[in-house]
């Protein structure tokens, strides 16, 4: 079942939030603890002044949060990301206060933006990437009010086309403020287009639309006069006063607002006189413009109505006011009971209830996005925190990792080097890293220690404790022993090392895991709606059938601790037997002996080979190649039969499908150790150091009894 629904839009004021209402009033009879977030608010609201559809949902269903918790950012604040090149933290800084609130209830409705101060293209994206970057299905709102069908369809099928370039899951499209003997409902569930799409229809009504007096005083700033109590009045249009009074008489109609000077005496008695009046309209209220207040005789006289109008005095021109109040739209108030109730009634008569809520049921998003995997990278390293130690302490960038690591309290962290060089560079570059621990290998109590053990390990190699000393002085070294002894639990390193100084000292006392005889590695590959997992890109040149099917079973494992579903393709140029050649056979006898590992040791994964890339990745492809195969089409975890092949298709994959690559990460080591490119940027460092936490979870939860 989905845990959330994202209500965005075709343009402003499409009635998002009579949709809301209907949908926040399904859900709470149906989940137990629902939730209303919305990603961005206008910026000019404030915790004085909530925002209205914030408020609306909270107030009318009690919701027991706290109003900054219901919202991402203000619209100011995400201009200021957008326009500083940020976008990405924008939408970090959204999924990061939806996973708070998340947290603690079952449901969360989000609703979307509302379309002030940018394109609509602009718009159109922003809500797909965050509905996805938050896994949500969503629902489309269109407004048909005083629009053709073409206008309305056409608007629909711009915004449908947007979301699906994204690949968002639309599950309903709903169309507000319909003509009664409109047909645009049948005509597109007629749509080829439309078919898997619930549609439906709600009616024009004119009360939902109209605004009251009071929303109008408050637009406008007005001074209220008289008729304090009568301010939910509904207005129908406005009606200016600026002719002679027959003519003014002429023109009125029921609801309407008449805006005069505040000198008119005339009108203003008229308009009071009127109202009593059975022949005549009963207006909803005046408008006393030029900031005019009317003499003492007429104030008399509408001090002694019993049963009078609202009346409102502004400090604009007559013209001024009324441009202004024809610009002021209706709002749904949780204090105006009438229009709630009507809200409610207008979205449950035309919303088959059962049908939307078994739609919801049925709904199984699967989109995982590079901002919500790297989200959930974090979020599962500070669930158990571990101790990871950094050999580069001197590099910037690995401090400004830190800082952010131990900022959303990721992981306890050291760094090695001189720490009169650190702590510079820490002033420097600004950061907050308190809680660090730095050790200066040179002058550390562990060094003689270290030295020692790394002597008695490696004597049989003919290692000196002269040379001993001499290793154990690299910083490599030094992290990978802290690891070794327990004192870390990982250690990254490779910003400003090779591959080779990083992994070395692994290779030497660290040592494969028991029953594995190579180490090897897997690359996350974030796709715009999935990620994948592909070993072995980065450390083997030519694994033999035997390490290839290793590797195969050891990269099934680690999807597993990431909480991906290993199905597991090895790749060749041929898929089943239709191959000939040493290298398909390589990779076929490879697939038999992973097989019989997963087999003898119960792992319950599927691995087929040899496949082709397409026909483990495509479902229309697997469909002609191979028709019955629980691999095929569906693979997530993708074995390349040489290095060459492998990293070569990652960085094709990365370029051209604009994909975010986490990896190298090593596996195959009694305790995790893991590489950087040298080009690693901050978010880079960031990752491997919180996968390196999780393997180093991943491997304690091994040694605990009955595993």
């Amino acid at each position: 079942m989905a845990e959330n629904l994202y209500v965005t839009a075709t343009e402003p004021r499409s009635g998002k939030s009579v949709i809301s209402l209907g949908l926040m009033e399904m859900l709470l009879r149906n989940v137990d603890r629902v939730a209303f977030f919305r990603p961005l608010i206008n910026g000019s609201h404030s915790p004085s002044k909530k925002e209205h559809d914030i408020r609306l949902i909270s107030q009318y269903y009690k919701l027991d949060i706290p109003y900054e918790a219901m919202y991402g950012y203000k619209t100011t604040e995400a201009s200021q990301l957008i326009s500083s090149g940020k976008y990405e933290m924008l939408l970090e800084g959204i999924v990061s206060k939806y996973k708070a609130l998340e947290e603690n209830f079952d449901f969360v409705l989000v609703e979307g933006t509302d379309f002030e101060g940018s394109t609509s293209a602009f718009e159109f994206d922003i809500n797909a990437d965050i509905a996805n970057n938050l896994g949500c299905p969503v629902i489309l709102v269109a407004k048909a009010y005083r629009k053709t069908e073409e206008n309305v369809t056409q608007s629909i099928n711009m915004t449908m086309e947007s979301l699906s370039e994204k690949g968002c899951n639309v599950i309903a499209i709903f169309i507000n403020r319909m003509e009664a003997d409109s047909n645009l409902i049948s005509k597109l569930k007629k749509s080829p287009s439309m078919a898997d799409y619930l549609i439906y229809g709600l009616p024009n009504v004119d009360s939902l639309g109209h605004p009251t007096v009071k929303e109008i005083a408050e637009a406008l700033q007005a001074r209220v006069l008289y008729g304090k109590e009568l301010l939910n009045r509904h207005v129908s249009r406005f009606g200016v006063a600026a002719m002679q009074l027959r003519h003014v008489l002429e023109r009125v109609q029921n609801g309407d607002m008449i805006i005069t000077p505040g000198d008119r005496a005339d009108v203003i008695v008229a308009s009071l006189a009127g109202n009593f009046s059975s022949s005549m309209p009963r207006i909803s209220g005046l408008i006393l413009s030029g900031g005019l207040i009317p003499e003492p005789p007429i104030l008399r006289m509408i001090e002694g109505i019993k049963e009078g109008i609202p009346i409102l005095s502004v400090k604009e021109n007559t013209f001024e006011a009324a441009r202004e109040a024809d610009n002021v739209h209706a709002v749904l108030d949780p204090e105006d009971s009438m229009k709630m109730v009507q809200a409610l009634e207008v979205f449950e008569k035309n919303t088959n209830i059962p049908e939307l809520r078994e739609k919801i049921i049925r709904t199984n998003v699967t989109i995982l996005t590079p901002k919500m995997f790297e989200y959930r990278l974090l979020q599962k390293a500070r669930a158990h925190k571990q101790h990871i130690v950094l050999p580069e302490g001197e590099e910037d960038r690995i401090l400004q990792a830190a800082d952010i690591l131990l900022r959303r309290d990721v992981v306890d962290l050291t760094v090695l080097g001189n720490e009169q060089e650190i702590r510079n560079k820490i002033t420097r570059l600004d950061l907050n890293l308190e809680k660090i621990n730095i050790i200066d290998i040179g002058k550390s109590k562990f060094f003689d220690d270290f030295s020692e053990t790394y002597y008695q390990l490696r004597k049989h190699k003919r290692i000196t404790i002269e040379n001993a000393r001499d290793n154990m002085s690299d910083p490599n070294y030094f992290g990978s022993m802290m690891v070794y002894k327990g004192l870390a639990d990982g250690m990254v390193s490779g910003a400003i090392h090779t591959t080779r100084s990083t992994l070395r000292p692994s290779f030497e006392f660290i040592k494969t895991k028991a029953g594995y005889s190579i180490i090897s590695s897997v690359f996350f590959m974030c796709l715009a709606d999935r990620v994948l997992v592909y070993a072995d890109c980065a450390v083997n040149p030519e694994p033999n059938a035997q390490q290839l099917a290793e590797i195969a079973v050891n990269s099934a494992q680690t999807a597993l601790i990431f909480s991906i579903e290993p199905i597991v393709a090895m790749l060749s140029y041929s898929t089943g037997e239709s191959g000939e050649g040493e290298d398909v056979e390589k990779v076929r006898k490879a697939t038999a002996i992973a097989q019989e590992i997963v087999k003898k040791n119960k792992l319950g994964f599927p691995i087929e080979g040899p496949l082709q890339y397409d026909a483990a990745t495509d479902p229309t492809v697997a469909r002609t190649k191979m028709p019955k195969s629980e691999v095929a089409g569906k693979a997530t975890v993708y074995i390349f039969p040489d290095l060459n092949t492998g990293n070569n298709t990652y960085k094709a994959v990365q370029r051209s499908a604009n994909a975010v690559a986490i990896g190298p990460v090593i596996q195959g080591l009694n305790k995790p150790v893991n590489d950087l490119s040298r080009g690693a940027t901050v978010a880079d460092i960031v990752n491997t150091v919180a996968i390196t936490a999780i393997q180093a979870q991943a491997e304690k939860d091994l040694l605990k009894p009955g595993k």
